[in-house]
């Protein structure tokens, strides 16, 4: 059975060794593993090592499918011993996760996921080498998990000791830096920087003032009494030789990474949102709007207000110009227009159209 415990961590300010920190982990199951290894493991290894090993939102070390059940005060199906490596969107899922699904409508596509355990609100039948958690809320429970996992930490300095910084690296003044993040190489911060808990960011990366990493999710579920969050424990990662214009936001993953890869340059006034993978080498200009879980593929290139609806891809080389509206999943190496964003070409030619249309009247 699982044993509550109180424990305390520390940081150590490297520079005076002196402590500077600790916080108490109340309440919490008892396990060797905690954020202190996770530092650990951060400053023994690359930015891309540390990158792929925490990729989307896995456990400290593996749960039991009894112990997850005590955390929830839920009923399960399935052996208590099952066991439970982490928690992930269905999109993201992967053998051991937990995936959540309160909907009838949904119930086949949770059970038939890469997911082995599924946080339902309903009894129903297990598929061969899962486990299922009861809830009467499986929304609820699964922020019960994402507080147990990935708690908030207070902010006590504007450069938090347990972030991992490179050599050559600048931040300039009035930068917040948050807990366990990792930052590569020579790259510079401006100034009003603010990077959020658990974000990593390669070598060679410019970030300009009033950039935004790592904020939460616009994820909620609608109820008789208004709108219920889903929380966010996922991550912001971002490759090497990245540069993010000033007043952009690039929102965390839910559970896993929003992430933007090797040589993508982002103008400034841009929104990521949580979940989304931009490619290597994709351009963007100003005003551009991303909704969550959408991929671009390498060397995209979006000009200034375009907007991209939530899950949809936009194939290689793909070029989007200004103003258009991404309602639906576009091929690469073809030119967009309008809204909704169609070939150019026959855009332009539809526009013509209408336009004779009009003059002859």
């Amino acid at each position: 059975m699982t044993k509550v415990t109180t424990k305390y961590y520390v940081f150590r300010d490297k520079e005076n060794g002196g402590f500077l920190e600790s916080y108490k982990d109340r309440g919490r199951l008892a396990f060797e593993s905690s954020y202190t290894n996770e530092i650990q493991t951060a400053l023994s290894m690359s930015v891309e090592g540390y990158e792929k090993q925490k990729k989307e939102m896995k456990f400290p070390q593996p749960y039991t499918l009894e112990q997850i059940a005590t955390i929830i005060g839920s009923p399960y199906v399935g052996d208590k011993d099952f066991p439970v490596l982490g928690m992930n969107e269905i999109h993201v899922v992967e053998a051991g996760d937990i995936v959540f699904v309160d909907h009838p409508k949904y119930y086949d596509k949770a059970l038939h996921s890469k997911a082995t355990i599924v946080l339902i609100n309903k009894e129903v039948p297990c598929p061969e080498g899962k486990a299922l958690l009861i809830s009467e809320d499986p929304f609820r429970d699964f922020n019960k998990l994402t507080r147990f996992f990935k708690p908030f930490e207070r902010a006590t300095f504007l450069i938090a000791p347990t972030a991992q910084i490179g050599e050559g690296t600048i931040v300039q003044p009035g930068a917040f830096v948050g807990n366990h993040v990792v930052i590569g190489k020579n790259c510079l911060i401006h100034a009003n920087v603010t990077i959020y808990d658990h974000c990593v960011i390669g070598d060679n990366v410019t970030i300009h003032s009033g950039t935004i990493l790592g904020a939460d999710a616009f994820y909620y579920k609608k109820r008789p009494e208004g709108f219920d969050k889903l929380l966010s424990g996922g991550r912001v990662v971002i490759g090497d030789q990245v540069d993010l214009g000033a007043l952009c936001t690039i929102d965390r993953g839910v559970t896993g990474d929003t992430t933007i890869k090797r040589g993508t340059k982002i103008d400034n006034h841009v929104h990521v949102g949580h979940d989304t993978v931009i490619g290597e080498e994709c351009l963007i200009a100003s005003q551009v709007g991303i909704a969550g879980c959408v991929v671009i593929e390498d060397r995209v290139t979006l000009w200034g207000q375009v907007g991209i609806t939530s899950g949809v891809t936009i194939g290689e080389k793909a070029v989007i110009l200004a103003q258009s509206g991404v309602s639906k999943s576009l091929e690469g190496n073809q030119t967009y227009f309008g809204s909704p964003a169609e070939e150019a070409r026959k855009r332009y030619k539809e526009l013509a159209s209408v336009r004779a249309l009009v003059e002859r009247q």
